[in-house]
């Protein structure tokens, strides 16, 4: 048999290695996926300015925009001042105490502390986001040891952990508004996505949920809802802030109405989409009492790309609200640590093959020199 040459082998390497089976954490489809903050600026849907300019700005710059920045860190609970009364205005000059705050929130979104405005950081910063504040607005963290005897939960709770204590069965009821809506949903949809997300919520605590069609006597209270709507937090307009819930037992859960909320990206087109299902389970998770968690692959992490569908409870929301309520007695956690656990040995047989694979090449390569 004739001797094959380098390239031939290389092309082997190539077809072999996309014949293998990806894992599925590996796997990306383009057309659905989020887009990042640069793209949706360029969308032109956006509700905060871009902060774009500011990229690699650190201690010592002075840089136009670092004001309208402070007032976002100060909004979210990572610096004092802002546009408060009591406060000197904002600057836009990269101080000290700016440099602490850009740490802080690096920190509390599991980015890299770095203390400047890399890319990574801004890319979170220009994000659409829930208006819960992170660090700050009576927000308390509180971290724990899992069940599984290593994993470190990064769940966090409203100052004085707040919950709902009725009686036992603890049973609430839910109504979305009948006149605060959109349009372009059908209101028997948006009731299925709201369905969908109570019922995650009570699998895992001893919680029940039933609608009722008595908005102002119903302990859950939901609506859609355009600029300033009588809560003193107004919203902002498309892809800055998606919506906001208060601690129990206020009950109210409210969504911008200015966004393109979806409830089927397979079906939906605009890039600037956001999913409603995800942003419903989100707020439902602060009705409850939960603050947001520092774990990115959170229902309670504080942002969500467009387009970007995270409906499904993670280990850290579960321990979360099951630190509040206790655990429903027919849900175990033991399944999803399983799930967890095989897909990382998944990926690490997949990577640990593939290096076997390209090894064996490189040597037939150097023995074809």
């Amino acid at each position: 048999m004739s001797r094959l040459g380098p390239l031939v082998l290389v092309q082997l390497l190539v077809v072999l290695l996309l014949r293998r089976p990806f894992p599925v954490a590996c796997l990306h489809v383009a057309a659905d996926a989020p887009m990042t903050a640069t793209e949706q600026r360029q969308d032109g849907a956006a509700a905060w300015r871009s902060f774009q300019q500011l990229l690699d700005a650190r201690r010592g710059s002075h840089v136009a925009g670092l004001a309208e920045l402070k007032r976002y860190l100060a909004r979210f609970g990572y610096m004092p001042g802002g546009d408060a009364a009591g406060h000197d205005p904002p600057t836009d000059a990269f101080d000290a105490h700016m440099e602490a705050a850009v740490r802080r929130y690096q920190s509390a979104l599991s980015l890299p502390v770095t203390g400047q405005l890399d890319s990574a950081t801004l890319d979170r910063i220009m994000a659409p986001r829930c208006g819960v504040g992170d660090n700050g607005h009576g927000v308390t963290a509180s971290v724990s040891l899992s069940a599984t005897g290593g994993a470190v939960s990064r769940f966090t709770f409203f100052k004085g952990e707040p919950r709902w204590t009725q009686p036992d069965p603890l049973v609430l009821t839910y109504a979305i508004s009948p006149t605060a809506t959109v349009d372009y949903l059908p209101p028997e949809t948006v009731r299925a996505v709201f369905r969908r997300a109570f019922a995650r919520w009570a699998q895992v605590i001893p919680v029940g949920f039933a609608e009722t069609d008595d908005y102002d006597a119903a302990d859950v209270r939901v609506g859609f809802y355009r600029g300033g709507h009588g809560d003193g937090i107004p919203f902002d307009g498309p892809l800055g802030v998606l919506g906001h819930a208060f601690s129990p037992r206020n009950g109210r859960l409210h969504l911008d109405a200015a966004e393109r909320w979806a409830v089927d990206m397979d079906a939906e087109t605009a890039r600037s989409a956001v999913d409603l299902e995800s942003v419903a389970t989100h707020e439902i998770g602060h009705v409850l009492g939960l603050g947001h968690s520092s774990s990115p692959k959170a229902v309670m992490y504080p942002s969500l790309s467009p387009r970007q569908k995270k409906a499904e409870l993670t280990v850290d929301d579960i321990e979360g609200v099951q630190w509040l309520y206790g655990p429903n007695p027919g849900f175990s956690l033991s399944s999803l640590y399983q799930q967890d656990t095989s897909m990382a040995m998944g990926t690490s047989s997949w990577l640990a093959g593939s290096a076997n694979l390209i090894c064996a090449v490189l040597v037939m390569l150097v023995t074809q020199l």
